[in-house]
C-alpha cells in the first residue's frame, strides 16, 4: 500500500508512474488528498474542542468547590455542547480516513521508473537469453503430456478422479523427480545463505492483505469457509508476514528466507490449449525465495537474486530468456519484476517459471515492517522469486530431454534423483 505521506508530497509522481501500469490515478489520489485535509482539520478542531471542554470541567470543579453552583452548572451546559461537537467531529475524522483507506487499499504499487510502457505480455523487454534450444526429430517429439502418459509418471485423469482437473497425481519416476527438483532448490538456497523455512498453506486474512492479495486476489485464492482462512498461492504470502509489526534490527540486512510449498490456485477464466498438461495448474509445488532488505539496497538484492535464479536455470540445461515486464503485465503490488521463461521444443513456446520483484515499500507499509535509521523508524523494502515453480520446469525437462532410450537427467540433478535417465517403457 502507498503511503499518504508519499501521494501528498509527491501526488504528480504518482499519477505519471502509475500510467505507465495503464491506470489513471488522478482521480483517486485527489480523492485522497481532500479526505486527507477533512481528516486534518477535523482532528485539529476536536483537539481544540477537547481542550477547552477539559478546560471547562477544571473550572466547573472550582466554582462547585467555591459554592458558586449557579455558575457552575451555566458552564456545564457548554461542557454538554462540547461533548456533541467532539462526538460529530470524531466521526467525521473516521468516515474520512475510512474514505482514504478504502481508496488507498485499492490503489496499485507505483512501477519503478525502468518498468517499460505497455499494455500486454507482448511488450514486455527481453533482457537476455541463455542456453541451448534442442533439436527434436518432428515426427517424435512429444508433448509433456503425452510422455507423462506414455510412461506412466504423471496421471492427470487419476487427478481428476481424486480431486478435479488442474491436481495431478505424480507416480514412480515422476514423483522422484518432483522430490529431487524440490531438495535440488531448498539445498541451493541454503547455500546461498537463505534460511530454510516451512510455513503453514492456510494464512488469515491479515495475511493476506499484508503481501496484497487481498482485495487484489481473493478470487484466485482457495477460501475456507468455516476457519475464514485462505490456502496460499505461493510461500512467499506466509514467510513475508513472519515479518508482519516487526521492528526489524538493520544489522540484518539482507533478511534471506526458502521455503517449500505447495501452492492453491483457482485459475479462474483459465482455458484453451495453454492449460494443458503441466501448463496451468490448481495445485502445484514451488520453492519460494524472500528477501527484507533497506530502500537503499533493495535493487541491488533484486539484481542478485535475478542472478541466482538463472544460475539454477543453468544448472538445470534449459535455454531460457529473461523479461523485463511492461507496465500492462506487472503486478498489483509490484514495483519492477523480471519474468524466467523456459523454451518448451514440444510445444514449441516460451514457459514462464519465476517471476522475480521488488515490491519497495508497499508490502512493507501493509504489513507494518519497519527498521529504524538515525532515530526515525523507516518502513522496510520486501522483495520475492520463484525458485523455482516446478510444473513447467518438469514439463520442458520431459520435452526437451526426450531421446528413443528415455528422458535424460541433467547432471547436476543426478545426484537427487538416483538415475540418470528415465527409460523409455516402449523400448524395454
Amino acid at each position: 500500500m502507498l503511503t499518504t505521506k508519499y501521494l501528498l508530497e509527491h501526488s504528480e509522481e504518482a499519477i505519471r508512474r502509475l500510467s505507465i501500469k495503464n491506470i489513471d490515478a488522478r482521480e483517486s489520489i485527489d480523492k485522497i488528498i481532500e479526505y486527507d485535509k477533512i481528516r486534518r482539520s477535523s482532528q485539529r478542531e476536536l483537539d481544540d474542542t477537547l481542550a477547552t471542554q477539559n478546560r471547562l470541567s477544571k473550572e466547573i470543579g472550582e466554582l462547585m468547590r467555591s459554592g458558586k453552583r449557579d455558575e457552575a452548572l451555566g458552564l456545564r451546559d457548554q461542557v454538554n455542547s462540547l461533548k456533541e461537537k467532539a462526538k460529530e467531529l470524531e466521526e467525521e475524522k473516521n468516515t474520512a480516513d475510512q474514505n482514504l483507506q478504502e481508496i488507498l487499499v485499492l490503489l496499485p504499487n507505483v512501477p519503478s521508473e525502468t518498468v517499460p510502457r505497455g499494455k500486454t505480455a507482448e511488450d514486455n523487454v527481453i533482457e537476455r537469453n541463455g542456453g541451448v534450444i534442442p533439436s527434436l526429430d518432428p515426427e517424435n517429439k512429444l508433448p509433456h503430456w503425452e510422455l507423462a502418459k506414455s510412461y506412466d509418471i504423471i496421471d492427470f485423469e487419476l487427478g481428476v478422479k481424486i480431486t478435479g482437473a488442474g491436481f495431478p497425481v505424480y507416480k514412480g519416476y515422476g514423483a522422484r523427480l518432483q522430490r529431487a527438483l524440490i531438495s535440488f532448490f531448498l539445498d541451493n538456497a541454503r547455500e546461498a545463505g537463505y534460511l530454510e523455512i516451512q510455513p503453514p498453506l492456510a494464512v488469515n486474512e491479515d495475511s493476506g492483505f499484508g503481501t496484497g492479495q487481498l482485495p487484489d486476489k481473493e478470487g484466485q485464492m482457495y477460501y475456507i469457509n468455516e476457519d475464514n482462512l485462505y490456502l496460499i498461492p505461493t510461500a512467499e504470502v506466509p514467510v513475508t508476514n513472519i515479518f508482519r509489526d516487526v521492528i526489524v534490527d538493520p544489522n540484518d540486512f539482507p533478511i534471506k528466507l526458502t521455503a517449500y510449498s505447495a501452492c492453491f490456485r483457482r485459475e479462474a477464466g483459465s482455458y484453451g490449449k495453454d492449460v494443458r498438461g503441466l501448463n496451468r495448474l490448481h495445485q502445484f509445488d514451488k520453492v519460494e525465495i524472500v528477501r527484507i532488505d533497506s530502500p537503499e539496497h533493495s535493487y541491488q538484492s533484486l539484481d542478485e537474486m535475478v542472478a541466482y535464479v538463472e544460475g539454477l536455470v543453468q544448472k538445470l540445461e534449459l535455454p531460457y530468456r529473461i523479461v523485463r515486464l511492461c507496465g500492462g503485465d506487472i503486478s498489483f503490488t509490484s514495483a519492477l519484476t523480471f519474468d524466467f521463461e523456459v523454451f518448451s521444443a514440444a510445444q514449441e513456446r516460451w514457459l514462464e517459471v519465476s517471476s522475480v520483484s521488488n515490491f519497495e515499500s508497499f508490502q512493507a507499509n501493509r504489513l507494518k515492517c519497519r527498521y529504524k535509521k538515525d532515530g526515525k523508524t523507516e518502513l522496510c523494502h520486501t522483495l520475492n522469486g520463484s525458485a523455482l515453480a516446478l510444473p513447467r520446469i518438469v514439463a520442458a525437462l520431459l520435452e526437451n530431454n526426450q531421446t528413443p532410450e528415455g528422458i535424460v537427467i541433467p547432471k547436476a540433478l543426478r545426484p537427487y534423483t538416483g538415475f540418470d535417465i528415465i527409460p523409455n517403457p516402449n523400448t524395454l
